[in-house]
Formats: C-alpha cells, structure tokens, sequence
C-alpha cells in the first residue's frame, strides 16, 4: 500500500514542532512533506530585505544542521519520515546576479537539508517568465548546477506543473504541458548521466489549467514520483482536500494505478486547517489521512 503524507506548513506555525510530529503520527500519516521555510521564511520576501545576502541560508550548512535537528528528532520520535521536501520560491529574479547566486547556494543547501533529513525528493518550482527560449535556458542553468548537490546527498529533485494569473484569470505556466514537462525530466538525467529529476504533480494547478488528471499522468508515466494532493473550486488555488473542491478524483486514483505509481500520496492541503476552528484540526487531519488510504487501497485493487 502506498504511504500517505502531508505538509508541514501551519501546523509547524501553529503548534511548534514536537507537537506537530505528535498530532500527524496520531492521525495516521507515514511522512511529511517538510517546508524548508521553516527554518528562513525570509527567502520568501526577498524583494523586502534590504540585504538580501544575509539569513539562515547563509550559513554553513554545518551550523544549520543544529536548526534541523529538533524537527529529525520529533519525527523519529512519532513515527513519521521526511518522504518529500519543498524548496524555497521563486528561486530566479530577472536581471538581479547578486539574488540569484545567493537563492542558488541556498538551494543547494536545501538538497543537503533532505540529505540530512533522510528525505529523497526535494521539489523545486521551475522559474516562470514571459519568453519561453528564455524560461527554458533559466531552468536548465538552475537545474543543472543542481545536479552535482543531488548526486552527493543521494537526493531527486522534482519539477513541478506550474500556473500564472493575469487579471484574475488563470493561465498555464512552466510544465504544465506534460510533453514539456517530459522534456524538462529526460534533458536533465540525461546531462546527469543518472535518475537525479523525476516530477511532482500538482492536482489542484491541473485543475486551474483544464488539464484531464488521468491523461497528464498517462503521459508523464514513470517521471511522476512525487504528488501535491488538493482540490479547488476551479477558479482559484485553494489548497483544500479532496471532494471539497471539483477535480475529478476517480480519473486522478485510476491515472495513478494505470501510470503504476509507486511513491507517496503527499496532501498539499494546509487550507483545510484555516477553513475550520482550530480545535477541529486533528479531526481534519483525521480525514485527510482517511482519504489518502481510500486511494492507497483502489490505486492496489
């Protein structure tokens, strides 16, 4: 049966982190997949720092390791493993070197944070902009001096279907298309000479995008190692779980069997727990986890 996991992101905020690890192991998730947020939400807001070049990614990875350590132990300590990470963005600027070089070596970090962490597959959102031949030179630079980070740490980084929104609408962006997508993972294990990029797929930006789940599995096939499990409304990125939203979830779990997935069900759902009163947490969690081992059971059936 396939292991069912869930985000890190809000609880960690919300309860700190033994409790967080306490509560997911209680409710029945196997992993998490950890925010490398949580240790410097600052790479999130790097337009508003005066100095971008300072922050916990500046360190030597040696003296972040003491920051991690309390999550590692927590986690052990409940039963629950690092099955999946996700990394900072957006990790490219336009014509801003400085901020670039220094989101590059605080990426590789982040590989050496799921190194440490046990964790395989750290999910890195390609970068968007407006001129595909540029979009595609950007990632493939960013990803490929990556490569030799994952090598050492014995990590897989996933790419990621991705959306943009202009005037309220939303619109395809970076690998979204699951032919471009394929080209991204082949182009780049090939210069890797080894299985180093493999592909996170989003349900809920599928669904913003009109993309039929079942087809878009069938055709990146094996690439997809890693999933971000959530629905919406069709409209907007909610982040909620599963039939709270209109994604078709039998065409999602029948895709999943048919594409003969092997890794994780991974819910990208952290605004379940804004949608209910906080005491209702470990209920929602409850649910989630439930659901994650219907499809578990009808992905094997």
């Amino acid at each position: 049966m396939l292991k069912i996991g869930v985000m890190t992101a809000v609880l960690l905020e919300r309860l700190g982190i033994g409790e967080t690890f306490r509560l997911l192991g209680e409710c029945g998730f196997d992993f998490v997949d950890f925010s490398c947020n949580a240790l410097d939400g600052s790479l999130l807001n790097l337009e508003k720092k005066a100095d971008p070049l300072t922050g916990v990614y500046d360190l030597p990875f040696e003296e972040i390791v003491p920051l991690l350590a309390p999550y590692k132990e927590a986690a052990a300590r409940h039963g629950v493993a690092f099955g999946q990470a996700h990394a900072p963005f957006p990790l490219y600027w336009p014509g801003d070197a400085a901020r670039n070089n220094y989101l590059a070596a605080a990426l590789e970090k982040c590989v050496s944070l799921c190194g440490y962490l046990d964790c395989p597959y750290l999910v890195v959102h390609p970068a968007i902009l407006d001129d595909p031949k540029e979009e595609w030179r950007v990632n493939m630079a960013m990803y490929k001096r990556l490569a030799p980070a994952l090598k050492e740490s014995g990590v897989i980084c996933c790419l990621e279907n991705l959306i943009r929104t202009k005037d309220g609408k939303v619109y395809e962006a970076v690998c979204a298309d699951p032919y471009e997508a394929c080209d991204y993972i082949d182009e780049l294990n090939d210069f890797a000479g080894e299985k180093r990029f493999a592909f996170c797929f989003d349900t809920g930006h599928a669904m913003l995008t009109g993309r039929d789940v079942y087809s878009a599995l069938m055709k990146l096939g094996g690439r997809v190692e890693a999933l971000h499990i959530h629905d919406n409304d069709g409209r907007t990125d909610q982040h909620l779980a599963p039939y709270m939203g209109t994604l078709d979830w039998d065409r999602f779990v029948m895709g999943l069997r048919d594409a003969g997935y092997a890794g994780g069900l991974s819910f990208e759902t952290h605004n379940v727990l804004n949608r209910f009163d906080a005491e209702l947490a470990p209920e929602a969690l409850r649910l989630i986890a439930a659901t994650g081992r219907l499809f578990a059971r009808r992905i094997a059936e």
